[in-house]
């Protein structure tokens, strides 16, 4: 874990962004919540008062641990239910313990995992008239896209750009994450986008 911090493009109406003094105290309190897990089986407990304001708004966060640029858990709200701070927290614990598609973290991956944070901005409803229309709006870098169809649902935050630079192919794995075939289309498929300050 390191102390630098990478600010997203914010080209849609986002909260206040978190400086630098608190988007590391919010990675210090991201790594105690999985410590404390270890230690106690117990989640970390939080006195808001004695915390910065910004960090006690309602906010929704994403954490994504990683092991050696390998994706080793992610968990996320993608709309604000409670404090930032203890969203980060509590989702931190969950990236590291349960993450279905992970074993649990063991002790000695904590000691070497890169722990990120992506708080969301709030998402905004896309219009679109095809597949094509919708492609050509996408903003690759700074787009995190939710798509739902039916009972399907999927996200993916901006940093998938990294691995999937192409609208087309980020889309068509979005479908697949979704659960739905990376070809499905209809004129009752729901896209969203939003932005993200992710830190890491």
């Amino acid at each position: 874990m390191t102390d630098n911090a990478k600010w997203g493009m914010e080209l849609m109406p986002f909260p206040e962004l978190v400086n630098q003094p608190d988007a590391r105290l919010l990675l210090k309190l991201a790594a105690e919540s999985i410590d404390q897990f270890f230690l106690t089986g117990r989640e970390l407990k939080l006195d808001l008062s004695k915390l910065p304001d910004r960090l006690c708004q309602q906010g929704a966060a994403f954490v994504t641990l990683t092991l050696n640029g390998q994706l080793r858990g992610c968990i996320g709200h993608l709309e604000a239910i409670q404090a930032l701070v203890q969203d980060v927290i509590e989702n931190a614990r969950l990236a590291a313990f349960n993450d279905p598609r992970f074993a649990p973290l063991t002790k000695k991956e904590f000691n070497e995992i890169t722990i990120s944070i992506s708080i969301l901005s709030a998402s905004k409803p896309m219009q679109f008239t095809s597949e094509q229309d919708l492609l050509s709006q996408i903003r690759p870098g700074i787009d995190g896209l939710i798509l739902e169809e039916g009972g399907y649902r999927g996200t993916f935050l901006p940093s998938v750009w990294e691995s999937l630079p192409e609208p087309g192919e980020f889309l068509h794995h979005l479908k697949q994450k979704a659960g739905l075939h990376e070809t499905y289309w209809s004129d009752s498929v729901q896209v969203s986008r939003y932005t993200t300050q992710h830190i890491e």
